[in-house]
């Protein structure tokens, strides 16, 4: 299904269910279809309305060609909230989706019922920042490099130990990498737009409730990073899923699915065990 923002921009989304709205947010490249093999059945089951969406530079969303900023795309999501009528929302973000949910949970926290951070930092690493800005440049510059070699890439900095020892788990990532096929001009916004400046004393002021999910062999988002982010905004709990890598609610979907439905029927911060 597609809406059009007061703006103009065109999003893509999907809503199925009865029950409280969970919206989830993917990261960086990822369209909305990544959260359907795992947590949007295990959401439905748990009796949720189930809403994802494509960000801005994910076709059929707008392609995001022309650029955008971290506001913009915090914009896209209230303005799909409001339309569907999911007010108060939970949220779930993973990589760049939980920078939009942290900056949403700042800026329009009327929306909000609680939210959900995975893979989640309040700032990037040198290392993270040249990595998305060197790889914005290559598609920039249309340089494309072999697909088994860019799949390869991915894999290492996105998948756990485990999946990358697994020849044949392994095999499937990369077959998974390979379709996906080279990103374009909305992903290199996107790509920009990931690298978080220092954000912790800002996130002080976030009255939301939040659930920081680290996993840990993630190397993007290390789980130390999101501890950090957790031990900044007041109240968050915190919790590290193990044996999994950036992409750990695909590599552990039951885990991360157990720690999601817990915290959103717990409706309060108070059962999760380990507030910082």
């Amino acid at each position: 299904m597609l809406m059009t923002t007061e703006n103009g921009i065109r999003l893509s989304y999907n809503d199925c269910g009865d029950g409280p709205p969970v919206l989830l947010l993917t990261g960086t490249g990822a369209p909305s279809s990544v959260w359907d093999l795992h947590q949007v059945p295990a959401l439905r089951a748990a009796g949720f309305r189930v809403i994802t969406m494509d960000n801005r530079g994910i076709p059929p969303s707008d392609d995001g060609a022309g650029g955008f900023t971290i506001a913009d795309l915090v914009d896209d999501v209230a303005s799909l909230i409001e339309y569907l009528d999911a007010v108060p929302c939970r949220v779930i973000g993973t990589s760049m989706g939980s920078y939009i949910a942290q900056e949403l949970a700042l800026a329009q926290p009327e929306l909000l019922d609680s939210v959900v951070l995975m893979a989640a930092c309040g700032k990037s690493s040198l290392v993270q920042r040249e990595l998305a800005e060197g790889e914005a440049k290559l598609i920039e510059q249309g340089i494309e490099l072999p697909p088994g070699f860019l799949a390869a890439v991915r894999a290492m900095h996105n998948l756990g130990p485990a999946t990358l020892a697994d020849d044949d788990a392994a095999a499937d990532w990369l077959d998974l990498f390979a379709a996906s096929g080279a990103w374009g001009p909305g992903v290199r916004a996107q790509l920009l737009v990931s690298a978080l400046p220092d954000r912790h004393d800002a996130y002080k002021a976030i009255k939301v409730p939040c659930h920081v999910i680290s996993f840990e062999h993630d190397l993007v988002a290390p789980p130390a990073g999101g501890l950090e982010l957790a031990s900044a905004i007041p109240g968050a709990t915190y919790r590290t899923i193990p044996e999994c890598g950036h992409f750990g609610y695909l590599e552990n979907p039951e885990a991360v699915n157990r720690e999601l439905i817990r915290f959103f029927r717990a409706g309060s911060r108070e059962t999760l065990g380990e507030t910082v």
